[in-house]
């Protein structure tokens, strides 16, 4: 006989109730295993794929070099910190990771974090409270609106990448202090933040600026140096810059980079940095090596723009919608959540694997292809998508 269930009935109910609802509305998500190492070939289910929806940019998950400077730093360091960093868990590979981060990105200082959206959470948290405001692009990653949510300070989301509805908003502001956040560039669109007017706005203002370059760092910019590169700014002109090492370095983990004032300050306030623990010392030597391919392989981004040019302009030609990105994200708008569903389930029936991305991640109405691009994909594998792409138009272009 078996065990009677621990969830209430009420709870089960709700349960059965909730899944229903976003099945009926093709947003239900499964996590699917897969069985190789991750590149820009995968094996899912027996099944090899072309991998275009990955992070990784600059083709470094599996980069043989890194593994082999993984495997000694792990045999060095051990598997783990131990601790939090506050108690015994920070080493010198910890230490040295952030000094090498701050001098690439041109600042004071760097804090590591467990994860970017560890990260945002905690610089959020730590900086704003009751009597203080946020304004964020209504674009922006979940863990920025949800630090800034969990902070306590009221939360205004303006017109994305709307520089004026943003200067609306804050001659009206009369908080104690304020922040304004955004991307640098945008997950799902693919877009750049206009990082040089935010910056003007914050100092008339008197606002401190955040930007997430978790999409930015190692992919665009002068040695990867993200959207303030782009902007022509100063190293410095931007308070504060969220990075991940989870992404064009390949790895895990992140970090806040700026004035060491600051970051000083958040290092004492907040909890996400406080109350868990530091990454494996073995990983941080491991990242310190990824920094190293990231800033001296300038081939990789260069690839990545002719894969880009490439990708678009057949795209196009076939009357597919994109969205305005001159980045690896490569949005192909479809509308609805079926559609796109449909759509990635027949490219991976061709062998091909791209994300459908449908609400709450995107807004209701833009279900779409998120395709992205890594250094590590070659011409044919996207001469190949394209073709794939091009057997699809006809039938789902003119549906």
């Amino acid at each position: 006989m078996p065990a009677a269930s621990a969830v209430p009935l009420s709870w089960a109910s709700w349960l059965a109730d909730e899944k229903a609802q976003r099945v009926t509305q093709s947003l239900w998500r499964e996590k699917q295993p897969l069985d190789s190492a991750q590149s820009t070939r995968v094996l899912l289910q027996d099944q090899w794929l072309h991998n275009f929806c990955s992070n990784d940019y600059l083709g470094l998950a599996n980069d043989d070099e890194l593994k082999t400077y993984a495997q000694q730093a792990l045999a060095q360091h051990g598997v783990g910190a131990g601790s939090a960093t506050l108690v015994c868990g920070h080493h010198r590979e910890h230490q040295a990771l952030q000094e090498e981060l701050a001098d690439w990105l041109g600042v004071e200082s760097v804090l590591l974090f467990g994860s970017g959206y560890m990260a945002n959470m905690g610089v959020l948290t730590a900086l704003l409270g009751k009597g203080d405001a946020v304004f964020q692009d209504r674009l922006n990653h979940a863990s920025l609106l949800d630090g800034g949510l969990a902070s306590g300070a009221r939360q205004q989301r303006y017109i994305h990448n709307d520089c004026a509805d943003l200067a609306r908003r804050l001659v009206a502001n009369t908080a104690r202090r304020t922040l304004i956040a955004s991307d640098g560039v945008f997950s799902m669109d693919g877009d750049i933040a206009p990082v040089a007017q935010l910056q003007r706005l914050a100092a008339q203002h008197d606002a401190l600026l955040l930007l997430d370059e978790a999409h930015a760092f190692g992919v665009i910019g002068d040695a990867g140096r993200g959207s303030v590169s782009v902007a022509g700014l100063d190293s410095d002109a931007v308070a504060l810059r969220i990075g991940t090492l989870g992404k064009a370095f390949g790895g895990y983990g992140a970090f806040v980079a700026g004035p060491k004032d600051l970051i000083d300050m958040i290092q004492q306030l907040a909890r996400p940095a406080i109350y868990t623990t530091a990454l494996p010392p073995a990983w941080a030597a491991t990242m310190r090596k990824s920094l190293q391919l990231v800033q001296g392989d300038d081939w990789r981004r260069q690839r990545l723009t002719e894969l880009i040019k490439m990708l678009r302009q057949g795209l196009q030609q076939q009357g597919w919608s994109l969205l305005p990105s001159s980045t690896p994200i490569q949005p192909v708008l479809v509308g609805s959540a079926q559609r796109a569903l449909d759509l990635a389930h027949a490219l991976r029936q061709r062998g091909f694997l791209v994300s459908a991305i449908r609400p709450p991640t995107v807004p209701l109405g833009t279900a779409r292809l998120r395709i992205t691009l890594s250094a590590g994909h070659d011409p044919q594998a996207v001469s190949e998508l394209l073709a794939a792409m091009a057997g699809m138009a006809k039938h789902f272009n003119h549906e």
